[in-house]
């Protein structure tokens, strides 16, 4: 197993790390969501449910604040929820996962990025994500002191290529970041890409931190965890959460799962995080973890419809659209409709016909945010009403804003 040591004492001032990204103003997401608040525009941006998961589940939460679990929880979760979510990958993925050393519960998949990239990060590191990224990524990367090196994912199968792909890893590379399903292409990788990037990884003895948050919300393909590729496990830590299956995102209850010393230092990091959190909910996460496989299988299907209800109407809108494989995310392009700038049209399109969009422009450094340009990212966890609403107000998008 690699080793890696703990990155406690840095080298760079904390000045040139805040000056080192620009991932640490004000979010695109803030400002989209302000502007659509401000116009009470159909907030398509970010990506949170506008419905509340299983009833069954909140009373069980509920029942634990009325009780009596309203102090810290064990700084890796509560026995309970770790047994659960060992229980779920044995189920679900064949993988046999120690509860009591190799998961660690975290305050959302949020800390799980933090707590094993400050872990494992020391200024000068080099670590890979795919481009576009999700911004937690460079930001934390950036408070480590790493190097971020991207490897593009380009339309129409947001694919990486193989050769931009081995070009990507060097001798200072210590860590991938794999999202997987992507946020925000709603691409799902091949199984050879994740072959791929297991013989990388080994070849220069670097780590790969899976991001799977999104893991039960496939359409028609199946989800294949990167740890369960022959070499990949002593060197891969897994991230979750119960924000996306189970649509209760402000509970932020996450978790990573790995080798427990990967997992032990993750865990030291983290308790200078968090400590611990969400006590009352971490029961009735493991009961919603040991649902039937039929609900993980229905809630893909319906979200996967809701998926083809927006689509349609961002084709009907005159955009090329790039149907997604999984996530929360619609990828679409606004260039046939004459606009350039997706960035610009995002900031005028919640006034304008009151629906907001982010740009995918904004997952990326300044190379990636050429090639998308045109293009733009559209949640469609929603109600059907408000996906046809939405699509309804888009189809007037060439009309009401100009080119």
């Amino acid at each position: 197993m690699p080793s890696y040591p703990f990155p406690w004492q840095r080298t760079a001032a904390g000045a040139n790390l805040l000056s080192s990204t620009g991932d640490l103003s004000v979010t695109i997401f803030e400002e989209i969501t302000a502007l659509a608040t401000k116009h009470s525009a159909i907030n398509l941006g970010q990506g949170f449910p506008d419905t509340d998961g299983p009833h069954l589940f909140k009373e069980q939460a509920a029942e634990g604040v009325a009780g009596s679990l309203n102090q810290y929880a064990p700084g890796g979760g509560i026995l309970v929820l770790r047994e659960a979510i060992a229980k779920h990958q044995q189920r679900f993925y064949g993988l046999s996962v120690n509860p009591e050393t190799e998961v660690v519960v975290t305050t959302g998949a949020t800390e799980a990025i933090a707590a094993s990239i400050l872990a494992f990060i020391q200024p000068g590191d080099e670590v890979i994500t795919f481009e576009p990224f999700y911004d937690s990524y460079g930001a934390t990367i950036g408070l480590a002191g790493g190097i971020h090196r991207t490897v593009p994912l380009n339309a129409p199968d947001f694919q990486p290529d193989i050769a931009d792909l081995r070009a990507a890893f060097s001798t200072r590379t210590k860590m991938i970041v794999l999202n997987n399903p992507h946020n925000p292409t709603g691409a799902v990788f091949e199984r050879a890409v994740l072959e791929e990037i297991v013989y990388l990884a080994t070849k220069h003895d670097c780590l790969i931190l899976s991001d799977e948050v999104y893991e039960h919300l496939t359409f028609g393909v199946p989800h294949i965890p990167i740890a369960t590729i022959p070499g990949a496990w002593e060197r891969t830590l897994t991230l979750s959460s119960v924000g996306k299956t189970f649509s209760f995102t402000g509970w932020k209850v996450g978790w990573a799962m790995g080798p427990a010393p990967l997992i032990a230092a993750v865990r030291t990091v983290k308790q200078f995080l968090s400590y611990s959190s969400g006590t009352a909910f971490q029961p009735a996460v493991a009961a919603a973890l040991d649902s039937p496989t039929e609900f993980f299988d229905a809630f893909a299907r319906d979200l996967g419809h809701r998926s083809t209800v927006l689509a349609a109407g961002l084709e009907s809108a005159g955009m090329t659209v790039y149907r997604p494989r999984g996530t929360y995310f619609v990828v679409a392009d606004v260039a046939p409709l004459g606009f350039t700038d997706a960035l610009d049209l995002a900031r005028r399109m919640p006034k304008s016909i009151g629906v907001a969009g982010i740009p995918l422009s904004v997952f990326c450094h300044a190379e990636g945010a050429q090639r998308t340009k045109t293009l733009m990212r559209f949640a469609f966890c929603k109600k059907l009403e408000v996906l046809t609403e939405a699509a309804e107000r888009l189809s007037h998008l060439s009309t009401k804003i100009g080119s």
